[in-house]
């Protein structure tokens, strides 16, 4: 029963619509979240601490409502039990509260709330003014126009009941990930049934499959696959959000995906199911760092209206604190929060089968109060000591959009993080903009960062290219970005590219351009593959996907099908370019020695050799000068396979023989193999960049210290013969 003497506020709506006795529902109880299938009916449970009273508002085919009134709260949550409520239902939320928005409180009953915890969602956003909780003035009154039929609705949905399928468990030191958005991947594949392209059953589809497994990719990053709805900047300017980062629904998959409408749990399973089939592993990109609602003159969807100063980071003053460059903030100190997400979290691996995430500007899930970063905070630590969570992939983006929150290297030891760093050095160094000192750091897995604890160098995910940013191909066909098309006259996107055009910007016919941005693109690939640490490919730079040098290809005007939203083109691939990453990842499958789980710290193996040494050009070993000489374009690293402390699933120590690495970014030269009196003295080459498949032009046996030549920029493999 609600306490007596609760007063209401002005904005509440009449009891009318309350079932037909005005009998409250059998309390149930307040735990799971959302709504739950009993044998007295459907439970449902919403945490909203400072409401007045909450009806969860039924909603026919036809529009109409019926609202049944919770009677019932337990720590904070609004629960009852419901009868006569099937899989299938739609329904919304009324919550009754105080209107004081200098405290945070928004409640307003006219708003009709998605439920925090719904596994579903159905519809689309309407008339913007009608989701605003406020008439005029975010801080004025409350707006009395009714959002029903301008918000989607939550949708009652029916247990698995089916189990799940066997993960393919990829060590991390074996792990190459390929960061892919669903829609964008399959939508032009010929290989796809017309009716899945640009869904989640376009990644069913064998030809999609046979590709991935043949370039070498372990694990998929999906962009967000939560429900989005797309913030309203956006919608004012006629767009949708492209990318999803502006999440509705924490628990839904994205219905944009669904081949047939409604279907999204199930297709999902099964993308999931057949994924993990082809040896596979999926991993999320999570966005739980803000919301869809924006600052608090963004709508009244659901967080927001339900209980703000638990869900958000608000000041003083109820404005909301912007870490994440969103509008809003989600609070990772509230108790409310942590276990929303680490109940979302569970959510997609118990019941959907995902093996691990990626977590959106991570660094504010990290920050308690907005204030400093802790790797301790509450909300990362109760992920990385949750006995389901704790056994996943857990991948940060260890920056938000504030210089306090860059943290690269700054999370604890079960974390993995995109690595910034590794990107922007290899990307300078193969524009020929600085010398190799920062270099071999990052080719040996970047200890400075990661080091000095127990973290491991697959810590690292090293990556060129990402979503957010300039393709491969773009990379070196144009100096600056593009981005006209998003609508903000090319103001968006980072300015930082480190790009180069190599003498035309964008399309060319030149051969000799071409030939130069080919180079350049393998060499690029080859670091990333052949660096200690864990790579990220961008899906589409093994094909020569070009996004016409949009550095931040987020939004689509609104009613773009998925053919033309940022779809990669499967006609135009580049043949040759798969091939050469094909090989690229079967060296480095078939090399443990450059993949290693240990950091590399000059120590001596059981064969006597030191485990890495680095040597210039000449083949001596490099001088302090030459470290410290930005125009240095050669280094070879000698990584000795003696002592590679890399393990079978079985317990057996990896077997290896050593390895030379040689990389080169400057004109034709004349390399000597490094020769020192402890090394191999023959090598044979198994990799070479410069080749448009990466087969060298020879495999015949090189004694060391030999003069080989390298026509341009480089990377070379070279494997010890015999030890």
């Amino acid at each position: 029963m609600r306490p007596p003497n609760t007063a209401r506020s002005p904005c509440v709506s009449s009891n009318s619509h309350h079932n037909a006795l005005g009998e409250l529902p059998a309390p149930g109880s307040p735990f799971p979240l959302g709504a739950t299938a009993t044998e007295s009916g459907m439970q449902f449970a919403v945490h909203s601490p400072e409401a007045d009273g909450l009806e969860i508002c039924l909603i026919d085919p036809d529009g109409g409502e019926r609202r049944v009134e919770l009677g019932s709260r337990t720590y904070g949550i609004w629960h009852g039990v419901i009868r006569d409520v099937d899989a299938g239902a739609t329904y919304g939320i009324r919550a009754h509260g105080p209107w004081n928005p200098s405290r945070g409180l928004r409640f307003n009953s006219h708003k009709l709330l998605l439920d925090p915890a719904a596994r579903q969602i159905s519809g689309r956003l309407g008339a913007a003014a009608a989701l605003l909780s406020y008439e005029d003035d975010p801080f004025g009154h409350a707006s009395t126009v009714d959002s029903l039929g301008h918000v989607p609705l939550s949708v009652v949905t029916a247990p698995a009941n089916r189990p799940l399928s066997p993960r393919p468990e990829v060590p991390w030191d074996q792990t190459v990930l390929y960061e892919m958005h669903v829609g964008a991947y399959t939508a032009r594949h010929p290989g796809v049934p017309p009716e899945h392209r640009g869904t989640y059953l376009g990644l069913t589809a064998p030809a999609v499959l046979e590709h991935l497994r043949r370039i070498g990719v372990t694990t998929i990053e999906l962009l967000p696959v939560q429900a989005m709805l797309t913030e309203p900047d956006v919608r004012s300017r006629g767009m949708r959000n492209h990318w999803g980062y502006s999440t509705g629904a924490f628990f839904a998959p994205d219905p944009r995906f669904a081949s047939t409408p409604g279907a999204e749990i199930t297709e999902f399973r099964t993308m999931v199911d057949a994924v993990h089939a082809a040896g596979i592993e999926i991993v999320l990109d999570v966005v739980y760092n803000h919301t869809c609602e924006s600052s608090v003159a963004g709508p009244s969807i659901s967080w927001r209206g339900l209980d703000a100063p638990g869900y958000y980071l608000l000041d003083g003053r109820g404005q909301d604190v912007d870490l994440t460059g969103c509008g809003n903030t989600v609070d990772s100190a509230s108790p409310a929060v942590v276990r929303m997400v680490c109940d979302s979290l569970r959510y997609w691996v118990t019941e959907m089968g995902v093996d691990g995430f990626r977590f959106d500007l991570a660094s504010a899930l990290g920050r308690p109060g907005g204030w400093r970063f802790d790797a301790r905070a509450p909300l990362l630590t109760a992920i990385t000591t949750d006995p389901v969570l704790s056994r996943t992939k857990l991948i940060a983006e260890p920056w938000d959009a504030t210089g306090a929150g860059y943290e690269v290297g700054g999370f604890g030891s079960m974390w993995s993080e995109w690595n910034d760093r590794y990107r922007d050095t290899i990307r300078r160094f193969w524009a020929g903009q600085s010398g190799v000192r920062e270099l071999a750091s990052r080719l040996a897995g970047s200890e400075d960062i990661y080091g000095g604890g127990s973290r491991k160098p697959w810590a690292s995910v090293n990556f060129i290219s990402a979503h957010d940013g300039f393709t491969v191909r773009d990379l070196v066909s144009y100096a600056a970005k593009h981005n006209e098309v998003n609508g903000e006259e090319n103001r968006d996107g980072t300015n930082h590219n480190i790009s180069v055009n190599h003498g035309a910007e964008g399309p060319t016919n030149d051969p000799a351009i071409l030939s130069a941005r080919a180079r350049h693109v393998r060499a690029l690939l080859a670091t990333l593959a052949l660096s200690t640490g864990t790579p990220m490919l961008l899906a589409g730079d093994e094909l020569g996907h070009t996004q016409g040098g949009n550095n931040n290809a987020y939004c689509v005007p609104e009613d773009t099908p998925a053919a033309l939203a940022w779809a990669i083109d499967w006609s135009t691939a580049d043949d040759d370019l798969v091939a050469f990453v094909s090989r690229l990842l079967r060296v480095r499958r078939g090399a443990p020695a450059l993949r290693q789980q240990e950091f590399f710290i000059g120590r001596d193996t059981p064969s006597g050799r030191p485990d890495l040494v680095w040597f210039d050009a000449a083949g001596h070993e490099l001088s302090i000068e030459a470290w410290n000489d930005d125009s240095v374009r050669t280094l070879q690293a000698w990584v000795d396979g003696g002592d590679i402390r890399s393990f079978e699933p079985e317990g057996l120590p990896v077997a290896d023989v050593s390895a030379l690495l040689i990389v080169h970014s400057g004109g034709p030269i004349e390399l000597t193999l490094a020769c020192p009196a402890w090394a191999a003295s023959q090598f044979v080459p198994i990799f070479d960049s410069s080749t448009v498949d990466g087969a060298p032009s020879s495999t015949s046996t090189v004694q060391a210290g030999s003069v080989i030549p390298l026509s341009g920029p480089t990377v070379m493999v070279l494997r010890s013969e015999g030890t």
